[in-house]
């Protein structure tokens, strides 16, 4: 594991994020296998499948969670690389031509483009247990009964009672008109469900995690409005940006028949439901003063980002 510093709490938001963001990057570029190792043609996929992209939401939320419940931050950023490793998992699955068939990722040829769907299938399997052999490493301040928990905790997040759950009720959703609270189930659990293991798992790397009584009640609320506030604000910039800004093919969902918060809402009712998942995510985390900024800070960004 890296032993360079993190930028400091009393840092600004901006300072404290860029430094972050090259930590997480270093983290993933270091620990992955490397590209002249063999098989060559499978690592170079899964590195290029990680690297050079995305925006390590998954990374930084496990970070600030983390300092909230005092955890060595290098133990909290590891841990939320490696949800960062199944995320990047299903995004190669979730691109191949028998899911959603694109063509475009991060600004770039998707992994089945440009190496092919067998290797773009294995790179994903390859990714997931990378994802747990991370999490059942040595890390600052995690003991084994812990680290067995954190293992769980991604399982369940990722597994079908999440994201792949998610996905298939994701698939089965082409072409039908769903009711609001079935789409927010949907999304809860595709996407949601990994924002939400990596708050819990930067808070189970914490000494003041509370191991008996669970995730905090209030960590649990942050993490449900930001899960879905993250799918809104995603929906809206389907719908109002550009393949450019986006770094994907806007309007897939459209395209397939899908429902989304703007077929079911509108587009000005969806902006609107995205700040009250970001109202109702600060207010879950206010009892924790400025000790929650950080977290405060990203419920902002995930909400109101442009891209």
């Amino acid at each position: 594991m890296s032993k360079a510093q993190l930028a400091p709490a009393s840092a600004p938001f901006d300072v404290w994020m860029h430094t972050a963001l090259a930590q997480a990057e270093n983290l993933l570029s270091t620990q992955l296998p490397a590209a002249s190792t063999a098989p060559t043609q499978l690592h170079e996929a899964m590195r290029y499948a990680v690297l050079e992209g995305g925006k390590r939401i998954r990374p930084l939320l496990a970070l600030a969670a983390g300092e909230l419940c005092g955890a060595p931050p290098m133990s909290a950023l590891y841990a939320g690389c490696a949800v960062e490793l199944v995320h990047a998992y299903s995004l190669v699955h979730d691109d191949m031509p028998c899911m959603d068939n694109d063509v475009l990722r991060r600004g770039k040829p998707t992994v089945h483009v440009a190496y092919g769907q067998a290797t773009a299938m294995l790179v994903g399997d390859a990714l997931q247990a990378e994802a747990f052999s991370w999490l059942s490493r040595p890390m600052a301040g995690v003991d084994g009964a812990t680290a067995l928990q954190m293992v769980a905790c991604l399982a369940q997040a990722a597994g079908a009672g999440g994201m792949v759950g998610g996905q298939q009720m994701d698939l089965l959703a082409e072409n039908a008109t769903l009711e609001l609270g079935t789409l927010q189930t949907l999304h809860r659990k595709k996407t949601g469900a990994l924002l939400a293991a990596s708050v819990q798992l930067g808070a189970l790397c914490g000494y003041a995690y509370d191991h008996e009584a669970g995730m905090p009640a209030a960590l649990a609320r942050y993490s449900a409005a930001v899960g879905l506030g993250f799918q809104i604000a995603d929906d809206v910039l389907d719908a109002t940006a550009d393949a450019a800004t986006l770094g994907k093919t806007p309007g897939k969902d459209a395209a397939q028949g899908k429902s989304t918060y703007i077929s079911l809402l509108g587009l000005a009712a969806a902006q609107n439901a995205a700040q009250d998942c970001l109202a109702q995510a600060l207010a879950a985390i206010a009892p924790y003063g400025a000790r929650a900024e950080r977290l405060a800070d990203l419920a902002r960004l995930i909400v109101d980002r442009k891209s």
